[in-house]
């Protein structure tokens, strides 16, 4: 909500009836006299119980629950002589009129109409009633208002407008963002099973908190203690001097319950729960952590884990270790979200070791409440977050996680590390889709980081090599071609500047080989040459100890040179070292080095890569022309009685179903099946040995912009036969793209498609188009293998 406090909305149940009850019940004459545009005297009971039963199809009303109670209703009622109209209303109860709820009860009952064919809600409203007449000129929906009068009539168009959309993205971001203050900047924390005894979590919070300077107050909770680090303890956290923003609570898991409730009581804001034995136990264990997480919700709590290792937020206005483990993160750059508590304590002990800081570390464990999309829309706007780190096992809601991602990767880097799995092409597509960097592991994951964290992204994929040692500059040329790098011969120029400075032996190309006997002089002579040719946009440096070790020196060259060109990254192998080592920093300077150079090459393609997508122009949803939604929903009301058909229905849709005679090309296909996590997936690919032993399929996750369309289908590693390379005429790429689109326009627009298969489709040449030869369809209540 507005205030940063949470509330559940869902549909009305037939059990709801006491409740809507105790809601009339509690609403003033004047809020009753809005909701039914005059004075009220009394409403039956037994009429307000009938509103708790609904068919959720014609007549749908949800609530909105503040705790067990019901703080707003909204409820349309289709009109039987226009299906696509409803009337709606909406009633907010009195102390909870400024909180927003308005405004997202339409946002919810707009989506819930609109999945049932209803496209306008009109509302009749007193004049006076201007919050209600706010929210609808504000919703950013396109809004028609009857001329003024005591009464005023409204028509909303409900279809999704950018305008709405965005309203909604902002609303959602700031009420997330003021939810997680307590969490991440508390001005005080309560540990709630602080223990006496060293080494144990409880004892480690508390003496974290104090050895990181958080200056709020610290208040373990024990009650067979006096004192636990040094901080005063108390036996209840109803004995404490104020309500805690923040508590962690390290206590068994049975215990755990109670403790939450008691935190609510109190006036908790955040719970961060440490303890295991929940859902890693079972399915019990899964309920008791959904309950756990509904119970937080509802009493306006944010609440983190189970089974997680706290939270970290290095920035001067927080200076918040809350966890336990023994290695504390520097101040940095760099934010973190990890869902394993164990990976996290290892994760913290290998950045300290790489010099790696931390504004930010988030361990989510099993994620009930704040997940990844949460935190991701609070470093967002986090001036002391420059890149942002995920170890993602699973997604809540992949789609706002692909509209948050998009949204922030052009300006800050956001690198991913995810298990794989049978879902692994459709994380890899959202990923793509988004700019998330995924790397391969940890490790990798780390090594993009520090470049990130600390050298601009290349301009472009041409690499300068310099070394002084041949052998482990061959191998970096070969690491750079693997990672998607060019190293091409230094310009004319360059080579004679060289030739002047080097001592004889030295090669001059690319590599520039130094020899073993080069001087810091030498490193920085050629760094400089390399970084001054146009024809090259970053830098790797490999210093393996020579027979004359002046590793101080040289670095110190390398820093010098790589200050004087800041638009192009410099990356290192230096010694065999790995991080940001002391002589390769200075003066907010730092340059990363990796213990192999084929780490370094890896971790300059991903930057290379990112840099790429974060210049290309951001890709928008067309409207296409030719396109008649409701022909289509008219076909799938009629699929029942045999009247609809795949090819109506794409025809509908701008796609024509035919044969192509003569016509020649490739044969491909296009297919849309519902991922149980990421929604409806598309997928692209040739027919034959390319999809089946190549593996050789492209997918996006829907809805496509026209950007995803286009890098879709020049993804295939078959992709030169599509572009007219390789000894092939190509095809008709433009209108491959927009039937694409279309396809994704559909089952956005009817989610009752539940697959969909377009095969073969005949790939023309250039300016011929395509044809679709053969189509099925599946909806959702079809049975298996009723296509049509």
């Amino acid at each position: 909500m507005r205030t940063g406090r949470s509330t559940f909305v869902r549909p009305v149940r037939p059990e709801d009836a006491d409740r809507l009850v105790a809601f009339v019940a509690g609403l003033s004459r004047q809020t009753l006299a809005y909701r039914s545009l005059g004075p009220v005297v009394r409403v039956r009971d037994d009429v307000i119980r009938r509103g708790a039963h609904v068919d959720y199809l014609d007549e749908l009303a949800l609530v909105a629950l503040a705790g067990d109670d019901i703080a707003g209703l909204v409820r349309y009622v289709r009109d039987p002589r226009e299906p696509e109209h409803a009337e709606v209303t909406f009633t907010i109860r009195d102390d909870h009129q400024s909180e927003g709820f308005g405004r997202l009860l339409l946002e919810h009952i707009a989506a819930a109409a609109r999945a049932r064919g209803i496209r306008v809600l009109e509302a009749d409203v007193l004049a006076d009633n201007t919050r209600m007449i706010n929210v609808f000129l504000g919703s950013g929906f396109r809004v028609e208002a009857g001329p003024p009068g005591q009464i005023i009539h409204f028509e909303i168009a409900v279809d999704p407008q950018a305008q709405a959309l965005a309203r909604a993205e902002r609303r959602e971001q700031t009420a997330v963002r003021r939810s997680l203050r307590p969490l991440l900047e508390p001005r005080s924390v309560a540990v709630i099973g602080a223990n006496r005894e060293p080494l144990t979590i409880g004892h480690e919070i508390v003496a974290n908190l104090r050895r990181g300077g958080f200056t709020g107050g610290v208040f373990p909770v024990n009650p067979h203690a006096a004192q636990v680090a040094g901080a005063r303890a108390y036996a209840d956290v109803r004995d404490l001097p104020e309500a805690p923003d923040l508590a962690l609570v390290a206590v068994r898991a049975e215990a755990v319950p109670e403790v939450v409730r008691d935190c609510a009581e109190v006036g908790v804001k955040a719970v961060v729960v440490v303890s295991s034995g929940f859902g890693e136990t079972g399915p019990a264990g899964r309920a008791a952590e959904r309950e756990l997480a509904r119970f937080a919700r509802a009493s306006g709590m944010r609440l983190v884990g189970p089974n997680c290792m706290g939270v970290v937020n290095t920035t001067p206005a927080a200076r918040l270790a809350a966890t336990f483990s023994p290695a504390l993160p520097a101040p940095g750059r760099v934010a973190m979200s990890s869902q394993s508590g164990p990976l996290g304590l290892a994760v913290l002990d290998h950045a300290r070791r790489l010099g790696l800081g931390f504004s930010g570390f988030v361990s989510v464990g099993h994620a009930v409440d704040v997940s990844t999309n949460d935190l991701l829309r609070w470093w967002e706007e986090d001036p002391a977050t420059s890149v942002i780190l995920l170890h993602v096992e699973t997604f809540g809601n992949p789609r706002r996680f692909a509209r948050i991602a998009r949204r922030i990767a052009p300006r800050k880097p956001i690198i991913a590390v995810h298990p794989g799995g049978p879902a692994d092409s459709a994380v890899s597509s959202l990923f793509a889709q988004s700019g998330v960097i995924r790397t391969r592991g940890l490790q990798e994951l780390f090594d993009v980081a520090l470049l990130l964290s600390h050298q601009p992204p290349p301009p472009g994929d041409r690499v300068a090599v310099i070394t002084n040692a041949g052998g482990p500059a061959a191998l970096t040329v070969g690491a750079c071609t693997a990672n998607g790098l060019r190293v091409p011969p230094l310009g004319e120029r360059t080579r004679q500047r060289l030739g002047r400075v080097l001592a004889p032996g030295a090669e001059i190309g690319n590599p520039v080989d130094l020899t073993p006997t080069a001087t810091a002089a030498h490193y920085r002579q050629a760094l400089d040459a390399a970084l001054a040719d146009d024809g090259v946009d970053a830098a790797i440096v490999l210093f393996m100890p020579p027979l004359a070790d002046q590793p101080d020196e040289v670095a110190s060259a390398i820093l010098d040179a790589t200050a004087a060109v800041p638009e192009k990254p410099v990356v290192t192998s230096f010694l065999g070292s790995a991080g940001i080592t002391g002589p390769l920093r200075r003066d907010g300077l730092a340059v990363p080095s990796y213990t192999f150079p084929e780490a370094a090459a890896a971790s300059l393609g991903h930057a290379a890569a990112y840099q790429a997508w974060r210049s290309t122009a951001a890709g928008v949803v067309p409207d296409l022309p030719g396109i008649d939604v409701d022909r289509a929903r008219s076909l799938l009301t009629g699929v029942g009685e045999g009247t609809g058909t795949a090819a109506e229905l794409l025809a509908a849709y701008g796609i024509p179903v035919h044969d192509p005679g003569q016509g020649q090309g490739l044969d491909a296909f296009l297919s849309v099946g519902s991922d149980p996590v990421f929604g409806p997936v598309i997928s692209f690919g040739l027919t034959g040995g390319y999809a089946d032993l190549m593996a050789d399929v492209a997918h996006r996750v829907t809805p496509l912009s026209d950007r995803d369309a286009r890098e879709m289908v020049r993804s295939l590693r078959a992709a030169p036969l599509l572009e007219g390379r390789a000894g092939a005429p190509g095809v008709d790429l433009a209108a491959l793209e927009e039937t694409v689109l279309r396809l994704s326009a559909m089952v956005e627009d009817l989610p009752e498609i539940a697959a969909l298969d377009l095969r073969p489709v005949r790939l023309l040449p250039p300016g011929a188009g395509i044809a679709v030869t053969h189509a099925t369809v599946r909806l959702a209540h079809d049975t298996p293998g009723g296509s049509r």
